[in-house]
C-alpha cells in the first residue's frame, strides 16, 4: 500500500474516532428538573393555614456530593405580628425517590428585611448537600417545610396533593454502582448554588470518557503516521 495512502488511512480513522467521542458528549442527556406547585397545610401559631406554592430543586454536582437548592416562588404562611430582621429562618426536607431512598435537609438563611404582620413571609433559596448512597436515577420532592421564627418553630407545613418530583438526577455513589457510607442528608451549611446551573451526572460523565477516549486514539493515530514515515524513510 503507497505511504501517502497508508497515512489518510490513519488520519481518517483516527478523525472519526475523535468525532464519534465528541458527539456522544454533545447528545448526553442532562438532569431533568420541572416548576411544581406544592399545596401545603401549614400548623401554626394562629390556627392552620393553606397556600400553594410553585417550588423548584435543582443541584450542582460537587465532588462526589451535590448541592441541592430548593426554591420557592409564593410565600405560605404569614405572620400576625412584625417579624424583625434576622428573627425567621426556614428549613424543610426532600423526600428521594428512585435508586435512593431517604430525604435530604436543606436550609435557608435569616430574613434580611423586616417582614410586616399580615404579609406571606418569603421564603426564598433553601440549600443542602445530597451524597448519593446507591447509583442510578434518583428523584427530589418537595417534603415538610418549617418556618422557624422568633426562638419557636411558627408554621409546619406539609404538602397535601403527592407532588411530583421536581428533580430527576442520574446520580453516582462514590465507591461504585452499589454504594455504601453515609445517607444522603445535608446540611444548610453549603452555600446558596449559583444561577441554577444542572449538573453533569452519571451519562455526561461516560460521555467525557469516551470524549477522552476519542482523543487518546487520535493521538495514536499520528503516532503510527510517525512511525510508518520513519519506515518508509529508512
Amino acid at each position: 500500500m503507497p505511504y501517502r495512502r497508508r497515512t489518510a488511512l490513519a488520519l481518517a480513522a483516527a478523525a472519526v474516532a475523535a468525532a464519534a467521542g465528541s458527539a456522544v458528549l454533545a447528545s448526553a442527556p442532562a438532569a431533568q428538573a420541572a416548576v411544581v406547585d406544592v399545596n401545603y397545610a401549614c400548623e401554626t401559631k394562629i390556627g392552620p393555614k393553606s397556600a400553594v406554592s410553585p417550588v423548584d430543586i435543582k443541584a450542582v454536582r460537587s465532588g462526589n456530593a451535590y448541592t441541592i437548592t430548593m426554591s420557592f416562588e409564593k410565600g405560605v404562611s404569614d405572620s400576625p405580628v412584625e417579624l424583625p430582621k434576622g428573627v425567621m429562618t426556614p428549613r424543610a426536607e426532600l423526600v428521594l425517590g428512585g435508586a435512593d431512598d431517604g430525604t435530604v435537609k436543606v436550609k435557608g438563611t435569616p430574613n434580611t428585611a423586616a417582614i410586616p404582620p399580615d404579609t406571606p413571609i418569603k421564603i426564598g433559596r433553601l440549600t443542602g448537600t445530597y451524597t448519593p448512597k446507591k447509583s442510578g436515577k434518583v428523584t427530589f420532592t418537595a417534603g415538610v417545610l418549617t418556618v422557624h421564627a422568633l426562638g419557636m418553630d411558627a408554621a409546619v407545613c406539609k404538602p397535601t396533593n403527592s407532588p411530583k418530583p421536581s428533580l430527576e438526577l442520574e446520580v453516582t455513589a462514590a465507591g461504585g454502582s452499589g454504594g455504601s457510607g453515609d445517607s444522603g442528608g445535608g446540611s444548610g451549611d453549603t452555600p446558596p448554588a449559583s444561577g441554577g446551573e444542572l449538573p453533569r451526572t452519571g451519562p455526561l460523565d461516560s460521555a467525557t470518557a469516551l470524549g477522552t477516549l476519542g482523543g487518546t486514539v487520535l493521538l495514536t493515530g499520528a503516532a503510527g503516521v510517525l512511525w510508518l514515515t520513519r519506515r518508509t524513510a529508512r
